[in-house]
């Protein structure tokens, strides 16, 4: 049974409220003009949804995942553009800084990044990686006491944005794949225009560049060789967050449907009274449920300090996909209107699709559990 303390049932309760006051009303128009909030992503932070997962030491709140994916869920429910501005901002931009970086590293990037009023970005996907993370071009050679970096990252969630402070990039050097700080503000540094995506039209998403990047020697995270290693850890932590995520999409899909097949008369009665419409509300309402306690329950043992590898991979495969699932029901329930930009349905429908992409596509979900379950090497 998936149970929440007293408090982290409150502070799901002062989420929620934000999100409906402060990001539903103008969800529809930062997607219609694919708008990044920067006011509303810093009122996230003065919230402490950013610092939920950190120690007090750095002004965070030592939560841990479950009350991270708490709020992801419910920002989520709302709008996914900014509910993955929280989730990668915290667990592919500042987490590792947090876990691998020096007390210099932590004390110059952490405050700011915890408190949410900076963001960071993770330069892991390159243009002929893709799931093929360990196929990182991008290289670094050390000058002296600085590092020059040469390549290019994509699809980079937070990379561009106005209150950007650092990009943490995998590239090759001479003792394997490593992870190197680049701050924003870095010479060689170039920020390609914003892609033009399906969805999550008010999510900062750019490709970047490397052109002799020279950044100090210090800037590396963690030992030399350890990147590969470091952003698997990372994944694992990011996989269930994007679980959580998807499962305010679903909450949102079944809100909407159940209030739609309420109130839309069909052959003279609610359109929820026939079965067809029924049952799809009835399946969602089980995917729901199933996705909620293998997201939490990955948490759980992620905060417990237990392995939670496959159960984060288990999570991130199931909740996904049921929410691709919810949606394309959802439209289907709304009909003509479920097409239209303007209905919410649709917009959950766009942003939809990309779960099932990034942090590791279902297909690499489907490799790492197969292999947690001892079946060793996929062709």
């Amino acid at each position: 049974m998936l149970e929440f303390t007293d408090e982290q049932e409150s502070f799901r309760s002062v989420v929620r409220e934000f999100a409906e006051s402060e990001i539903r009303p103008y969800a529809e128009e930062w997607d219609r003009e694919h708008k990044f909030p920067t006011p509303t992503v810093q009122a996230m932070g003065e919230l402490g949804l950013f610092g939920l997962m950190f120690s007090e030491e750095w002004g965070g709140a030592d939560a841990g995942l479950i009350t991270q994916c708490l709020a992801i869920e419910e920002i989520g429910r709302v709008d996914q553009s900014m509910g993955i501005t929280l989730e990668a901002a915290v667990s592919l931009g500042a987490r590792p800084i947090a876990e691998y970086g020096t007390d210099d590293q932590k004390t110059q990037w952490l405050p700011d990044l915890v408190s949410g009023q900076r963001l960071a970005a993770f330069g892991l996907t390159e243009p002929d990686g893709g799931s093929d993370a360990g196929a990182t071009a991008t290289r670094a050679e050390q000058e002296k006491d600085d590092w020059v970096i040469n390549g290019s990252k994509t699809f980079i969630t937070n990379s561009g944005t106005d209150i950007t402070s650092l990009i943490t990039a995998t590239a090759q050097t001479q003792e394997g794949i490593s992870s190197i700080i680049i701050p924003s503000n870095t010479e060689g540094l170039i920020v390609e225009p914003p892609y033009r995506k399906m969805g999550w039209h008010a999510s900062d998403t750019h490709g970047l560049i490397f052109q002799d990047c020279r950044v100090p020697k210090a800037n590396i995270l963690g030992k030399p060789g350890r990147g590969f290693a470091q952003f698997l850890s990372t994944l694992d932590d990011g996989r269930v967050a994007i679980a959580a995520l998807a499962v305010g999409l679903i909450a949102a899909c079944l809100e909407e449907c159940v209030t739609y097949a309420n109130e839309r008369n069909a052959f003279g009665k609610p359109i929820g009274s026939y079965q067809a419409v029924a049952f799809k509300c009835a399946d969602m309402a089980t995917s729901l449920e199933t996705a909620r306690l293998a997201t939490y329950h990955a948490a759980g043992l992620r905060d417990a300090g237990k392995p939670f590898k496959r159960e984060a991979a288990i999570a991130k495969l199931h909740a996904t996909e049921a929410a691709v699932s919810a949606t394309r029901e959802a439209t289907q329930i709304f009909g003509g209107y479920g097409f239209i930009d303007e209905t919410p349905v649709a917009r959950y429908y766009r942003d939809a699709k990309v779960l099932e992409i990034g942090e590791g596509t279902s297909e690499i979900q489907r490799i790492v559990i197969s292999r947690e379950l001892g079946l060793g090497e996929l062709g």
